[in-house]
């Protein structure tokens, strides 16, 4: 079915991300895109996230996991989620209301997890990180986690840790690029050639760059025809999602100086269509529509060899329509909706601007001071008048290296917020000691902190479903956090690389915020809770050897029951402070270079997470019962092989377990975009063909 695409009345030909390894966005200078899959296990890890300049995975103090473009391509991901949903410690939460997944990381929420762009924080609108799938996956260079709290560096929502997005750069270099990318993939046994049923993507962008000038532009469709199943008809399991993004770049560059521009454009629309009732021949529909401009700027001056200087600056407007209409299937009419709450538009816009300096005072001393400004605005019929938040930071950082074998980095942020309670200070300190040539130990102390979400604070909304208001008194989150990592070098030796790493970490939140009936009514709003906690451990190991790379780890992470702390529970229902789920995953890659071609395996398991609800009915008391959501499988297989010098296919199956639902045995469906004893995760066994073509010019002219 999927080869029918190739016969159609027109083929575009997909984008070939150029295959290496992670290298640095700032000052590794790229050569000409390449055919060949290359073998970037033999290149060292260069990141930036956190760090005062481009520095080698081994030498920074922290613990980062990074993603290469090859990893991206091999996967044939259309979105940022399709990346990230095999990796350890990370979960994604599925909202078949909206349409909208959310992420966790380390066992907590999206609201604890900063998004970055190019260093660059993306606004989203309150809790769910809506802006994870909302970037083009064909304009990224490699994908940053850093695990832990980074406020120190990078403010809010930092608790969980970084997923810092890097796109593509081309600095002073003389170049002509053309890049395109089609790719055509099932929904579970659903397809429709280019629109409609199945999942359809399409890319085009051209790269420019002559005597220190650079400028890119780039096109891509997303097409998503959602899916239904057994329990679902016109009203889909998953929602449709149709979305168009663009974006432009100009920059120069030269010796010591280098500045761009670059706009990101998002256009979506998410369809969710009810079900048609009988009796007067009627359903409600409903369209979630996003428009969303990212702009940014951003400079990096070497004033010497000693000092530099970065600066970075975005504005950013964002805009969410809801569109209720009321179609009538006896005379194919529709009509917009007139229920309180069906229509709605909300805008958001952040202002940021961050500035650094890097100064080497010696091989034993570097610091860092920075500023950092932020404006947060909302308007919209659900949101109480036009708020705004302003938040002022200045925060200093040092590194300090007395050994070879040592390097310790206090760093403290000073913050002032025009709205909330915030940590006026939040302190850190990260320490790096190389016990062997072959053997690091890292051990952190931070404290973070999560800002209340403007949604937090002034969100309205009442209708038939919804009976939620913003407390504008609540106050910032804060954590202290303990983390502490082990890395293993266990061979060396060409042709085979072995290593092993080992996590342990313990999170203490204060103030958590959360949604709560307002005195046991129907309304309910935000407030700020004790406590809550995480810990766990990880082990992961990573192995090359000639041909083939195989990545695999283990970890198990506890979350708080918050019950476990109650005394009014406790004696009738006794249960443990800590409720644990195990996960496994596994990598395997074999490249077959002289067909240049690649083959990966991706499995991984998700273990069963319990956790504890309160449950009350009308004739007897409120007791504590113990939920169970279900464990799975998931496993993908991915082939990459090069055609010509110009053209590149892909091809693969997802979800080979044939995963939809899985069963959760909550006795409540809480809030109004969750669902009792069903959570969607899959949408069923997936096929994918894809084809890149890529032409480039690298000379003078």
């Amino acid at each position: 079915m999927l080869l029918y695409f190739m016969r159609s009345q027109f083929i575009v030909l997909g984008l070939s991300i150029a295959l290496c390894n992670s290298v640095s966005a700032q000052s590794v200078k790229r050569t000409a895109p390449s055919n060949t899959i290359a073998d970037s296990i033999r290149l060292r890890d260069v990141v930036v996230t956190g760090q005062y300049a481009p520095q080698s995975l081994k030498q920074s103090v922290y613990q980062v996991r990074t993603i290469s473009s090859e990893y991206i391509q091999l996967r044939g991901a259309t979105n940022v989620l399709g990346v990230l949903d095999n990796q350890l410690g990370v979960r994604f939460n599925n909202d078949a209301t909206l349409g909208e997944t959310d992420v966790e990381v380390m066992g907590m929420s999206g609201t604890n997890v900063k998004i970055l762009l190019d260093g660059v924080p993306l606004a989203d609108r309150g809790s769910t990180r809506q802006s994870l799938s909302q970037i083009d996956i064909n304009t990224i260079e490699r994908i940053e986690i850093v695990e832990g709290p980074m406020s120190v560096v990078y403010g809010t929502d930092a608790l969980a840790g970084v997923i810092n997005i890097i796109t593509r750069k081309y600095h002073n270099q003389e170049q002509l690029s053309v890049t395109a990318r089609v790719q055509e993939e099932t929904v579970g046994k659903e397809y429709a050639a280019f629109k409609g049923k199945g999942l359809h993507n399409e890319n085009i962008g051209i790269q420019w760059g002559h005597k220190g000038f650079f400028a890119g532009a780039g096109i891509t469709r997303n097409d998503f025809g959602g899916w239904s199943d057994s329990l679902t008809g016109r009203k889909k399991a998953w929602k449709p999602k149709d979305q168009l993004i663009a974006n432009a770049s100009l920059g120069y560059s030269n010796k010591v100086l280098k500045v761009w521009y670059r706009l990101d454009y998002l256009h979506e629309d998410i369809v969710s269509n009810g079900d048609i009732n009988y009796d007067n021949g009627k359903a409600t529909d409903q369209h979630y529509l996003t428009d969303r401009y990212t702009h940014q700027a951003q400079a990096i001056w070497q004033v010497n060899k000693d000092l530099s200087v970065n600066a970075s600056g975005s504005y950013q407007d964002y805009k969410r329509i809801t569109r209720t209409t009321i179609k009538d299937f006896t005379n194919n009419s529709e009509v917009l909706a007139t229920d309180a709450g069906a229509q709605d538009v909300s805008k958001f816009n952040t202002i940021f601007f961050r500035g650094t300096a890097q100064y080497t005072l010696s091989t034993v001393w570097s610091f860092q001071p920075g500023i950092e400004y932020r404006r947060d605005g909302s308007s919209g019929q659900r949101i109480t008048g036009m708020p705004h938040i302003s938040d002022y930071a200045l925060f200093l950082s040092a590194e300090i290296a007395p050994a070879q074998w040592l390097n310790i980095r206090p760093g403290v942020r000073l913050s002032e917020n025009a709205v909330y309670d915030a940590p006026p200070v939040i302190p850190s300190i990260n320490t790096k000691f190389a016990l062997r040539d072959n053997l690091d130990l890292r051990l952190s102390y931070a404290r973070g902190f999560r800002a209340p979400a403007l949604r937090e604070l002034y969100f309205y909304f009442f209708d038939a479903s919804h009976s939620i208001r913003g407390n504008s008194d609540l106050k910032a989150e804060y954590s202290n956090s303990y983390t502490g990592s082990l890395s293993w070098q266990a061979i060396q030796d060409a042709p085979m690389r072995l290593g092993v790493t080992a996590t342990g970490f313990y999170n203490h939140f204060n103030n958590r915020i959360d949604l709560a009936a307002i005195n046991g009514s129907d309304t309910s709003t935000y407030v700020n809770v004790s406590k809550f906690k995480t810990t766990g451990a990880t082990l992961s190991a990573v192995l090359n050897w000639k041909e083939l790379q195989l990545n695999a780890g283990f970890s198990y992470i506890a979350r708080y029951n918050q019950f476990a702390d109650d005394e009014q529970y406790n004696k009738e229902y006794p249960s443990p402070e800590f409720v644990w789920s195990p996960e496994v995953n596994a990598n395997v890659t074999y490249r077959f270079s002289k067909l240049g071609a690649a083959l990966n395996l991706s499995y991984k398991f998700n273990g069963e997470r319990p956790a504890y609800e309160e449950v009350t009915t009308t004739s007897a008391p409120a007791f504590i019962h113990e939920i169970r959501t279900e464990a799975f499988h998931q496993a993908d297989v991915t082939a990459i092989k090069n055609i010509t010098k110009y053209i590149t296919v892909n091809a693969g199956v997802r979800n080979l377990f044939n995963n939809t639902n899985i069963s959760n045995s909550t006795l409540t469906s809480g809030q109004a975009h969750t669902t009792g004893g069903v959570l969607p995760m899959w949408y069923g066994r997936s096929y994918f063909l894809g084809l890149s073509f890529n032409w480039n010019r690298n000379n003078n002219y």
